[in-house]
Formats: C-alpha cells, sequence, structure tokens
C-alpha cells in the first residue's frame, strides 16, 4: 500500500510539474498575451542572461511595455541587438510599443530582456519569475522557462 501511495503522489508532482510549465508558456494580461517566455541555460559565475518572449496585443490601440524588474539579476532592460558592418551592437531600447492587434517578439539577435548581475545560475527546466509593467494593461509576474544553452527558439 506504501508503495501505491509513493506511485500516486510521484505522479500528482509530475503532472504537477507538467501544468505549470504548460502555464509559463501561455500568459495572459487584459488585452495582452505573453506566449514561450524563455531562457537559455547559462554556465556556472555568468554575468549575464537575457529572456525572450513574444507580446501579442488583441486591443484596438496600442499599449508600452514601460519597465521590467526581477529577483535573478541585480538590473533587467529590454535591449536591442543589431548588426552593421559586421559590428555588433546592443544598446538599451527604452520603452517598447506592442501595436494594437500587433506583436513584438523579443528574439535572440533582437530585441530581448537582458539581465545584467545574475544573482544564480539558470539550468534546463528551472523557472523563474520575470516582472513586466505595461501602460494600459498593468503588471504582471512573466514565468520564464529555461532552456538548453544553445536555444535558438525554434522549438518554441
Amino acid at each position: 500500500m506504501i508503495r501505491l501511495a509513493t506511485f500516486l503522489l510521484a505522479c500528482l508532482v509530475a503532472f504537477g510539474s507538467l501544468g505549470s510549465v504548460a502555464s509559463a508558456h501561455e500568459q495572459k494580461l487584459g488585452n495582452l498575451v505573453l506566449h514561450h517566455a524563455w531562457s537559455r541555460a547559462n554556465p556556472a559565475g555568468a554575468k549575464s542572461g537575457a529572456v525572450f518572449v513574444t507580446i501579442e496585443n488583441t486591443a484596438d490601440t496600442p499599449d508600452q511595455l514601460l519597465s521590467v524588474t526581477t529577483d535573478v539579476a541585480a538590473m533587467a532592460e529590454v535591449h536591442e541587438m543589431s548588426m552593421a558592418n559586421d559590428i555588433m551592437t546592443m544598446k538599451p531600447a527604452g520603452i517598447l510599443d506592442i501595436p494594437a492587434h500587433g506583436s513584438v517578439e523579443l528574439k535572440p539577435h533582437g530585441l530581448h530582456i537582458m539581465l545584467m548581475g545574475l544573482k544564480q545560475r539558470f539550468a534546463e527546466g528551472d523557472t523563474f519569475a520575470v516582472t513586466l509593467t505595461f501602460a494600459k494593461a498593468g503588471t504582471v509576474v512573466l514565468q520564464v522557462v529555461v532552456d538548453k544553452v544553445d536555444a535558438m527558439g525554434a522549438d518554441h
């Protein structure tokens, strides 16, 4: 009987974990839908990381991402990476416009949430929270799933 109870408990834990991962792949905040928030695993001692997510606005009016905060890093902000004459540059993007009936994709080699001064290592399968504040929709705690160190987003 103890083995059956242990098995059932293990099943509940496993299915509970799957549920939390599934819920992390789409979150809603008013007229905004946040799809597939993810980050990459990183090596011990890494000082920076990034979060990627697609923000869809189903409203008739635009919104703006005003700020990003998290407990896993000393600082978080939206950055833009670009290439010009074979030189990669990255700089803060400032306030991010989310168009009406449109979306903005934060992805590798483009717009992304930059995490600076990481306070912990991210291992594949981990989750962590990032708080996004929007001008109209308000604030949401985004659940981010950590993928492989070399993930590029095609599986999301």
